[in-house]
């Protein structure tokens, strides 16, 4: 059995450039892309909280969820990761991004049951390249300085983290599960509408 208690994160903090318009906001099946991925983690998580940036945090969508509002600027996902061990530096973080249509509950599931208590990373092999998938992945206490030295030396792309250190690679129920949109072209091939 795993040792820490296992929180929740939906990274929504990205400024969506690609997509021209706020990812977090497009519709999957009646509701946003947001919500969708709070209501995947809730039932299996004590407690769930949403990322967002300073300027998000008054967002009506964001807003209806427990935030944590990143503490630092320009440096991607890794700074919703680093303000969530912040402000809980005792627990593991699963974190996903809120774009992840595909995204499964036997997909979470599979994660939080096969994390390892050795490694401070558990994430999934790709389908595409077989590299870990750093936005759907679950970060133990023991990553924070892995991160911070990662961090100090300049880089600050999850994936590369990742790459770099011990993490627990598992295959992907689903393999289509963690396909995420960030292009219209993208979205245009999902099943996502686009907000009201």
């Amino acid at each position: 059995m795993a040792s820490s208690a296992v929180w929740g994160l939906v990274l929504a903090g990205g400024r969506s450039r690609r997509m021209g318009q706020d990812k977090a906001l497009l519709r999957h099946d009646g509701e946003t892309q947001l919500s969708h991925a709070v209501r995947l983690l809730e039932p299996l998580l004590e407690r769930v909280f949403v990322s967002a940036r300073p300027d998000q945090a008054a967002d009506p969508e964001r807003s209806k969820f427990d935030l944590i509002v990143d503490r630092y600027d320009n440096m991607g996902p890794v700074a919703g990761i680093l303000s969530a061990m912040e402000r809980n530096p005792a627990v593991s973080w699963l974190v996903v991004a809120c774009d992840l249509p595909n995204l499964d509950r036997e997909t979470i599931r599979t994660l939080l049951e096969q994390r390892s208590d050795e490694r401070p990373f558990t994430a999934y092999k790709s389908s595409y390249d077989g590299l870990p998938e750093p936005l759907c992945a679950i970060y133990a206490p023991s990553a924070r300085a892995t991160i911070d030295a990662f961090v100090s030396d300049g880089l600050v792309c999850p994936r590369k983290m990742l790459i770099r250190s011990d993490t627990a690679l598992l295959t992907q129920p689903d393999p289509a599960a963690l396909d995420n949109i960030n292009t219209p072209e993208d979205l245009e091939r999902s099943k996502v509408g686009i907000a009201s």
